[in-house]
């Protein structure tokens, strides 16, 4: 312990556990990646106080911004367990772009944080590069974020990541459900796995069945299904939302496809859910007989293979479907739109 006379050691940033260098070397290092996702619209690169992004307000006659924000929560430690930080970026984008995807929004920039107790370059960009990737597969641009090293707030091998996007749509372009109405048909997009809900109870069940993450599972491992990026729904869906096919979509996201679809349903109606229109994926099914979960938590946890749910109208169900699986997308008719008497759940599950 020093006393009043002793002269204070001559500590600097690095001593308290903040690496300045590391942290302008990860600068350099994902340079490419983010100069890989550029489009029309960006103004500036990575290294100053903010990101621009001009607008183009020719093709919009009455132009709104859409903005999301989101994480991939509990995912970060299945992916820290099995040391694999290339896709959980691609989680990060996909969740914010599915989102505002469902107005009808077209994703223009997306920005992270990305913070850490130590910061692990090779991990960090691992991530970073993942990020740029789901930006590519949404077409929007990465301009900017934040990399923040936190000794004492995360251990050092903890990292935790949120995004935020910006998207726009025309005002006679939005979705907002109004168009819904009884008899209109539920469609369902395939997901890739649990997406980025639910992990809180995917490690509980794989903590109590001692399962292995590398034993085999369909044609992958287990790990690998269980880290399976999010799908993103983007460039498949703007074509379809841009000729007004579309008149509702919900992504399914927490609180499964229970909680999810119900959002953009006009007071007065319900829907009906035909659970045999498609087949739990294999995925789904370790986690509902390993931890023997029953079906409606199953329905209200995760999106048990159904990533995104489209509304439309009965005479074009058909010839979206047809459209949809001939671009390599899988589609399924699930079920309806019904009116609703408010004397019993506006969700209901059917087997036909």
């Amino acid at each position: 312990m020093n006393t009043k006379s002793e002269k204070p050691a001559g500590l600097s940033y690095l001593d308290a556990g903040v690496d300045i260098d590391a942290g302008n070397e990860l600068v350099e290092r994902i340079k490419p990646a983010v100069k890989s996702t550029n489009r029309s619209g960006v103004v500036t690169g990575l290294g100053g106080f903010g990101g621009l992004f001009q607008l183009d307000t020719e093709r919009y006659r009455e132009p709104l911004l859409v903005s999301g924000t989101d994480g991939v929560g509990t995912k970060l430690l299945l992916a820290r367990l099995l040391d694999r930080h290339d896709t959980i970026g691609i989680d990060l984008v996909a969740m914010c772009v599915n989102d505002i995807l469902t107005c009808g929004a077209e994703p223009l920039f997306f920005l992270d944080y990305y913070a850490t107790g130590k910061l692990k370059l090779d991990n960090a960009q691992a991530v970073i590069e993942g990020i740029a990737e789901g930006c590519r597969q949404s077409g929007c641009a990465l301009i900017g974020g934040e990399t923040a090293e936190m000794p004492g707030m995360y251990e050092k091998d903890d990292y935790d990541l949120a995004g935020f996007t910006v998207g726009v749509v025309d005002r006679p372009d939005l979705i907002d459900g109004s168009r819904i109405s009884e008899g209109h048909i539920v469609l369902g997009m395939a997901s890739t796995g649990p997406h980025s809900n639910g992990y809180s109870l995917i490690r509980k069940v794989l903590e109590q069945s001692g399962d292995d993450p590398s034993m085999p599972l369909g044609g992958s491992t287990l790990g690998e299904a269980l880290l399976a990026p999010t799908r993103i729904y983007v460039k498949t869906l703007l074509p379809l939302i841009q000729q007004h096919a579309i008149d509702g979509l919900a992504h399914i996201t927490g609180g499964g496809i229970s909680e999810n679809i119900i959002r953009v349903i006009p007071e007065g109606l319900g829907i009906e859910i035909d659970l045999s229109s498609w087949q739990l994926p294999e995925v789904f099914e370790w986690l509902k007989t390993n931890g023997g979960i029953e079906e409606q938590e199953m329905l209200r946890t995760f999106n048990c293979g159904i990533g995104m749910v489209l509304l439309v109208t009965r005479d074009t169900a058909d010839e979206i479907c047809k459209s949809l699986n001939e671009s390599g997308e899988p589609v399924y008719r699930l079920g309806r739109v019904t009116g609703y008497s408010g004397d019993a759940p506006r969700v209901s599950f059917i087997r036909s």
